[in-house]
C-alpha cells in the first residue's frame, strides 16, 4: 500500500513572492520576516524582545518559529540587517531548529561569533561573512546589503531581488549628515533602485508617529558635552549597549574635562571590543574596569552603565538596589538616562529612577533638558525622514512593520499621503503575496511567542506561564486533604497560603478554610467521597469561594488528594 505525500499548501509559490512576519508586526523588538517564492524561504532577521511584569521568570522572548521549523529544509538562509538584539538575538537560541546558513557583515557576524561561542556552538553555525555593501546570492533570491546610518555599526537596508520584482526590506535606519560612526545612508543606490523600480517597501514603523526629524548624533554628543561640565561628581550614562556611536560620544564628551571612561556591564565590554577590533572604537583601550573606576576621584571619572530598560539583570538595576559587585553612587553622582523609554518598559525604567532619586543621586533624561540640547537621539526615522524614503524610492506596495499598530497606522497613513496607494499593515502569522500584480493576504499560519524560562524555551500561552502571572497578582493555595478507604477523613486537612495576606491574617483564613472543608465533606454524597477527580473539583471550588468572598481574590488552587 503506497501512502500519498501531503501537498503543503503553504509552499511559495513559483509565479508569485510571498512575505510572511513571524515577530516584529504590532510590536516592537523580535523582528522576524520571511521572503518566499518557488518553494523557498529566506529569512530577515531573528530577533527578542525583553520580558516584563507580564511574564514572571521570564527574560528573553523569542517569536515561535514552528511554521518555519517544520520546512527547514526550504530555508535557504538568514540575513541580518544589523547587530541590535531585536534583530539578531534569538539566532543563538533558534539556530538549532532551522540549521541554515547565517548571512551577516563584519560586525554583527562578530557579534554572533561571540554568542555562539557563549553558548558552545563554534564551528556549528554556517556563517558567511558579506562586506559592507555587498551581495550575494542564496536559491531564488539576489540579495543586495544597502548601508544606511543608524546608532550600530553597519546597518543595513536590504534589496531582495526576485524573478517576481524587487523588495526593499529597510530594517532600522535614520538620516544623518553628521554620523560619529558607520557610512551616510546610500542615497545615490536608494534613488537609483527607485528609478529601476521597486516592487513592495517594507519598513520599519518604529518612528512613524514621530512628526519630526530625527536629530543628528551629533546633537547627542554637543549636549553630553554641554551636560558634564555642570557635574563635579561621578556622571554614570546609561545606553544600549549595541549602542557604539553613543559611546563614542561619551568618550569624546569625557575627554573634553579631563574624565576616563569606564564600561559598567558585560555586553558592553562585549560589543566595545568587537568594535575597537573592526576600527569603530580605538578609544576603548583607554578605558578602565569598574574597579580602577571606584578608585579613581569621583570627578575624574565618567562611567557608560547598561540597563537603561529598568533590566533586573543589568548593571544599572543591581547598583540602584546596592547589588553591584564593584560599583556604588552617592549623593552628588549624576545618571544620564541616553536612550528612549521602549514601549513597555517604563514602569521598570520608573522603579531604577526613583531607587536613584531615594539615594540623593541626579537623574536626568531629554525630558530635563533646554535651549534645544539633547542626551538622546532615536535611531529611527521620524515621518520627514520616512517620507522623503519614499519620495526617492516610489515603491507600488507599502508594508509596514517592526511597531505596534499604532506605528503601523501611522506610517501607512503617511504613504498613503505620499500618492502609494497600495497598503497593507501586516500581522504575525499573515501569508502576504506581494505581487507581482495582484496584493493580498492568501494565508494564516501558527504565530506567537516563546519564552525563555530558565534553560528552556516555552511557548508563553502555556499553563505554566499562566500559573505563574495568577500567582503574581492572586498568590496560591495548596490543600492537603488525607481520607481513607471509605471516604472518611483521616486528619484535619493542611492548607498552605501564599502571597495572600500577612501571616497573622493567613493563619485565620488557613483555619476558617479548614473548618469549611470538614463541613461540606460532612455533606457530600458516599460516590463524590470515592472519586478522587470529583473531590478535588470539590475542594478547588470551596476554597476559591472562600478566599474570593474575604479577599477579593482568585488564586491559583492546588489540592493533594491522599488515600490512607
Amino acid at each position: 500500500m503506497t501512502h500519498k505525500i501531503k501537498k503543503d499548501t503553504h509552499r511559495p509559490p513559483d509565479d508569485a513572492l510571498w512575505l510572511l512576519p513571524l515577530g516584529g508586526s504590532g510590536e516592537i523588538g523580535m523582528n522576524l520576516n520571511l521572503y518566499g517564492t518557488m518553494g523557498k524561504w529566506l529569512m530577515v532577521d531573528c530577533g527578542i524582545m525583553f520580558g516584563d511584569d507580564t511574564t514572571p521568570g521570564i527574560d528573553i522572548i523569542t517569536p515561535d518559529i514552528t511554521f518555519i521549523a517544520q520546512r527547514r529544509e526550504d530555508l535557504i538562509g538568514i540575513v541580518i540587517t544589523h547587530g541590535h538584539e531585536d534583530h539578531l538575538g534569538a539566532i543563538e537560541r533558534l539556530w538549532a531548529d532551522l540549521r541554515c546558513p547565517v548571512y551577516a557583515t563584519p560586525f554583527p557576524a562578530a557579534m554572533l561569533r561571540a554568542k555562539f561561542a557563549q553558548a558552545g556552538m563554534q564551528g556549528l553555525v554556517n556563517l558567511i561573512e558579506i562586506p559592507v555593501g555587498g551581495s550575494f546570492e542564496a536559491g531564488p533570491f539576489a540579495v543586495e546589503m544597502i548601508p544606511v546610518t543608524h546608532s550600530v555599526p553597519e546597518s543595513h537596508m536590504v534589496a531582495i531581488n526576485t524573478a517576481h520584482g524587487r523588495v526593499l526590506h529597510t530594517g532600522d535606519w535614520k538620516f544623518d549628515n553628521e554620523p560619529i560612526i558607520g557610512r551616510l545612508t546610500d542615497e545615490a543606490r536608494l534613488k537609483e533602485l527607485g528609478r529601476e523600480g521597486v516592487m513592495a517597501l517594507v519598513g520599519d514603523s518604529t518612528g512613524a508617529t514621530v512628526p519630526v526629524a530625527t536629530p543628528s548624533e551629533i546633537t547627542v554628543q554637543k549636549g553630553l558635552i554641554d551636560l558634564f561640565g555642570e557635574y563635579k561628581g561621578r556622571i554614570v550614562v546609561t545606553c544600549f549597549s549595541s549602542n557604539i556611536a553613543r559611546v563614542k560620544s561619551v568618550a569624546l564628551a569625557a575627554r573634553q574635562y579631563g574624565r576616563h571612561v569606564s564600561l559598567v556591564g558585560r555586553s558592553l565590554w562585549r560589543n566595545a571590543e568587537i568594535a575597537e577590533s573592526l576600527g569603530y572604537l580605538p578609544e576603548f583601550s583607554d578605558f578602565l574596569s569598574e574597579h580602577e573606576a571606584m578608585q579613581a576621584p569621583r570627578d575624574k571619572i565618567v562611567m557608560i552603565c547598561t540597563g537603561c530598560q529598568g533590566e533586573r539583570r543589568a548593571a544599572l538595576s543591581r547598583i540602584a538596589v546596592f547589588d553591584h559587585p564593584a560599583v556604588t553612587l552617592e549623593r552628588g553622582d549624576v545618571v544620564i538616562f541616553s536612550s528612549r523609554d521602549i514601549p513597555g518598559n517604563e514602569k521598570a525604567i520608573g522603579r531604577v529612577q526613583n531607587l536613584l532619586l531615594s539615594h540623593r543621586v541626579k537623574v536626568v533624561t531629554n525630558e530635563h533638558m533646554v535651549d534645544g540640547r539633547i542626551v538622546h537621539a532615536s535611531g529611527h526615522a521620524g515621518q520627514p525622514d520616512i517620507a522623503e524614503l519614499y519620495r526617492w524610492v516610489h515603491p507600488y506596495l507599502s508594508v509596514p512593520v517592526h511597531g505596534e499598530l499604532r506605528h503601523q497606522t501611522d506610517h501607512a497613513a503617511l504613504a498613503r499621503s505620499l500618492g502609494v496607494e497600495n497598503v497593507v499593515i501586516p500581522k504575525n502569522g499573515q501569508i502576504i503575496r506581494l505581487g507581482p500584480g495582484m496584493h493580498e493576504v492568501v494565508g494564516e499560519v501558527q504565530a506567537g511567542r516563546w519564552g525563555l524560562d530558565g534553560t528552556r524555551l516555552r511557548p508563553l500561552d502555556q499553563t505554566v506561564t499562566q500559573h505563574r502571572r495568577k500567582m503574581g497578582f492572586n498568590g496560591a493555595a495548596v490543600v492537603t486533604l488525607a481520607l481513607d478507604r471509605r471516604g472518611m477523613v483521616a486528619s484535619d486537612p493542611q492548607v498552605t497560603l501564599l502571597g495572600i495576606d500577612d501571616e497573622k491574617a493567613i493563619r485565620v483564613l488557613s483555619e476558617d478554610i479548614v473548618t469549611m472543608i470538614l463541613d461540606e465533606v460532612e455533606r457530600m454524597p458516599r460516590a463524590t467521597l470515592l472519586e478522587d477527580d470529583t473531590m478535588k473539583k470539590a475542594i478547588t471550588k470551596i476554597v476559591r469561594r472562600s478566599l474570593h468572598e474575604t479577599q477579593g481574590k482568585k488564586p491559583v488552587v492546588e489540592v493533594h488528594l491522599v488515600r490512607v
